[in-house]
């Protein structure tokens, strides 16, 4: 290998190596796709293939594992949606019953079907009278550390 050589390796190991570490702040795996692509360049300039072919062998590599093993490797992490919602969006949508009574006009507590107790307000429009103790609800959203709440309707018969 003469000098041009050794210079294609050793900036094609330089590729790789700022490309891991990219993807080591990233973890999006583009870059390790990339990477990767970049080793497949190392390999064909170590083989002794002109410049321009390992060129082409790098990009086409990296795109082929961008498009191929990249959502398989996704997939397999499950790094798409969550189906489940957490924390204060989990609560949007949660059956609950009223534990300290509350008007329209002043907040109360409500206890949720996970067990835990917020402090809560009705909706604007949700209701116009005191609703007694044990009155089923649902949470329609939270705001700060309150829960907004309307009256559970009942299913149709």
């Amino acid at each position: 290998m003469n000098v041009s050589d050794w210079t294609q390796v050793i900036v094609w190991i330089a590729l790789v190596l700022v490309l891991g570490v990219v993807e080591v702040f990233t973890l999006d795996f583009i870059f390790l796709m990339l990477a990767a692509g970049a080793a497949g360049g190392l390999i064909a300039a170590l083989l002794g293939a002109p410049w321009w072919l390992s060129v082409i062998i790098a990009a086409v590599l990296a795109l082929l594992l961008l498009a191929v093993v990249r959502p398989r490797v996704l997939q397999a992490l499950n790094r798409g949606a969550d189906p489940h919602r957490t924390g204060v969006e989990g609560l949007v949508g949660m059956a609950g019953t009223v534990a300290l009574a509350f008007t329209p006009s002043a907040p109360g507590q409500v206890r949720l079907a996970n067990g835990e107790t917020w402090s809560a307000r009705f909706a604007a429009g949700a209701v116009d009278r005191t609703p007694p103790l044990g009155t089923r609800v649902v949470v329609e959203s939270i705001e700060g550390s309150t829960a907004v709440v309307r009256i559970e309707q009942k299913a149709a018969q």
